[in-house]
């Protein structure tokens, strides 16, 4: 069986490899997402431990818990990042594995990409890389703090 990006991430998340974690969550993992447009920085995703296709395959009380999570995690991302709001997608299209992305949005963006979805206003396969150790490192420690609360 081949092994999903979002399996494999988790599994490196479990053996405390992965520089941009935030928090170990009851449902998962909060991360700083791997691509962050100028515009938008701060995004962020939620990938649930165990890993399962679609939120419908989660139980009522793994699907509570990751759906209380996911709005934690929005919560942190509007507190350390200023955001006016948080856009929270669950698509699993081109990744087929369960996870939530929190995404800040911003008073500053440009008004025609605002009222777009982060995806379809903003190139995130050519954005800028998390930089945990350099440009990212403050911001992490920001997120951390407030998932703490």
């Amino acid at each position: 069986m081949t092994t999903g990006a979002i399996t494999a991430r988790v599994e490196r998340l479990r053996r405390g490899e992965d520089p941009q974690l935030l928090a170990r969550l009851p449902s998962g993992w909060a991360i700083l997402g791997n691509h962050q447009p100028d515009a938008i920085t701060g995004c962020c995703m939620l990938l649930p431990d165990p890993v399962v296709a679609s939120v419908n395959e989660l139980s009522g009380d793994a699907r509570a818990a990751f759906m209380t999570d996911f709005v934690r995690l929005g919560d942190a991302v509007l507190e350390a990042t200023g955001a006016e709001r948080v856009n929270y997608l669950i698509l699993c299209n081109q990744v087929p594995e369960l996870h939530g992305h929190a995404v800040p949005r911003f008073a500053s963006e440009d008004a025609a990409q605002r009222k777009l979805g982060p995806f379809e206003a903003y190139d995130f396969p050519n954005a800028r890389r998390a930089d945990a150790g350099g440009t990212d490192c403050e911001l992490i420690e920001r997120l951390r703090a407030a998932l703490r609360g």
